[in-house]
This record gives structure tokens, sequence and C-alpha cells, in this order.
């Protein structure tokens, strides 16, 4: 009753893999940390860890020059970062404001326009107090 396996009924058998597909952790509450310098804007959220959800940059953007730090860029930076964070479902945001460029206040007026509910913001702009020795005055 034993039956021959033929090299016809054997088929070769493929292994299909298949990509698992990416999990986005939905995140109801971030941080924005909003970096305007003279030079360049850069905006960031994270999660209450830290960890980097969503960011972009003027200069990311394709701005270039003196055009990185203006209001305007600032904007379309917060809008772009608006997008890519949409997935992960941030909703409600801390604000952090660094630096004295001139985007910082169209940066958080885009941030509330975006959708996102303003928590609180906080200015972490490092102050020196006294810090190192000023230089001696130039002579002319």
């Amino acid at each position: 009753m034993s039956e021959e396996i033929t090299q016809e009924k054997i088929t070769p058998v493929k292994k299909v893999t298949r990509t698992k597909e990416k999990l986005r952790r939905q995140v109801p509450r971030g941080r924005a940390y909003i970096q305007a310098t003279y030079n360049n804007t850069i905006v960031t959220i994270t999660d209450l860890n830290g960890d980097v959800l969503a960011w972009s940059s003027a200069g990311h953007m394709g701005f270039s020059g003196p055009k990185k730090a203006t209001p305007y860029a600032a904007a379309q930076i917060v809008r772009e970062v608006a997008q890519k964070a949409q997935p992960y479902g941030v909703r409600e945001v801390y604000v952090f404001v660094n630096g004295l460029g001139s985007g910082r206040e169209s940066a958080v007026r885009t941030l509330n326009a975006a959708g996102f509910q303003i928590l609180a913001i906080k200015d972490i702009t490092p102050i020196p107090h006294n810090g190192p020795r000023a230089p001696k005055p130039r002579r002319v």
C-alpha cells in the first residue's frame, strides 16, 4: 500500500514573507519644541517621554538664506509637522519655546490654528547669570 512519491508530485514551496505593517501608537498628549534662532526655525513634536514623533525645519522645507527665519516659514513648518503628527492622534501639546528668532510667535499661533489644544507655553531660552568675563572694548 505504500505509494512512492515521484518528483512530479513534490512542488517546491516558495516562502512568502510579508512585511509587518508599522503600528502607529496613539499619543493623545505630547510636547512641541520650537527652536527659533536668527537663522532658522525648527519645530519638533514628541511624546511625554521625549521620543520624537514629527519634526521639520525651515531648511528642510526648502527655504534658504534669510527667508528661513521669517514668521511665514515658521507657519509653514508647523503646518507640515501637524500633518506628520496626525496619524499619532496628538491633540494636546505642551509648548516649549527656545530662542529669540522672529518665528516664535507665529509658530505658537499656527500650532493653535492647526487644531492642537495648547496646555501650557514655557520659554526655555537659556539666560546667562553673569556668565564668563565680557570681552575688552574695541579700540578703533
